[in-house]
């Protein structure tokens, strides 16, 4: 038992100690890929099962703020795929996080279509309405920040955290790109390289993760929570 103030005192004691494992994993991610060491696996894994999770992590931040949080996966996307599903979460993570974070009103959604070509190329966008970018700060949030930068992306973290998204997207024989304007909202695109799973052909999911009328954070939240 915990009266309010042991609480408030054991909560800012847990958040510190998460904020700073968050910046020291950073670290880590960000020197083993820049030292080459960093080896992406090509296991089978369920595609919009990974994107629903992803999701979730955002569902409370986003009902607290009032936020609508949706996904749209195109019809012709396979349901499973070979490739590093762990760093695939990372990095849209990263982006979803963001989005939710420097939005104050609006939404923040999240599309998965199909490029064209023999290769299974998805093309990935975290949209929001947040507070954009201004162009001068477009040109270098994807290398990692200078030491005093003084982005807003910059705020509360080591600043590596688009860095580290942008490298993993390369090696994911892709690339990462963003659309924004002060106080229009940003758009963060990004293109990843799959394998195609033997037996697999390209259906929509049984169960959408967006449906117009429905609550797409709720919707996401109640969809992984009923996954086995």
């Amino acid at each position: 038992a915990l009266d309010p103030d042991q609480r408030d005192y054991i909560s800012a004691a847990r958040d510190s100690a998460e904020s700073l494992l968050a910046m020291v994993n950073d670290i880590l991610d960000f020197s083993m890929l820049e030292a080459g060491g960093m080896e992406l696996s090509r296991e089978p894994f369920p595609l919009r099962l990974t994107v629903a999770g992803a999701l979730a992590v955002f569902t409370w931040r986003a009902e607290e703020k009032s936020l609508d949080l949706g996904c749209d996966i195109a019809p012709e996307v396979p349901s499973a795929l070979a490739g590093d599903a762990g760093r695939l979460r990372q990095i849209l993570l990263n982006l979803l996080g963001n989005a939710v974070k420097f939005t104050e009103r609006g939404e923040v959604s999240l599309d998965v279509s199909l490029d064209p070509g023999p290769a299974v190329t998805l093309h990935f966008v975290v949209r929001d309405t947040g507070i954009g970018l201004a162009p001068e700060t477009r040109q270098r949030i994807f290398p990692a920040f200078p030491q005093g930068d003084g982005s807003p992306l910059r705020q509360g973290g080591t600043g590596l955290g688009l860095a580290i998204a942008a490298k993993l997207v390369e090696r994911m024989q892709g690339r990462i790109w963003v659309e924004s304007a002060p106080g229009g909202g940003s758009a963060f695109h990004f293109t990843a390289r799959f394998d195609a799973v033997p037996g697999q052909s390209p259906q929509p999911p049984a169960e959408p993760l967006h449906e117009n009328g429905a609550d797409p954070a709720r919707q996401t939240r109640d969809k992984v929570e009923k996954t086995p």
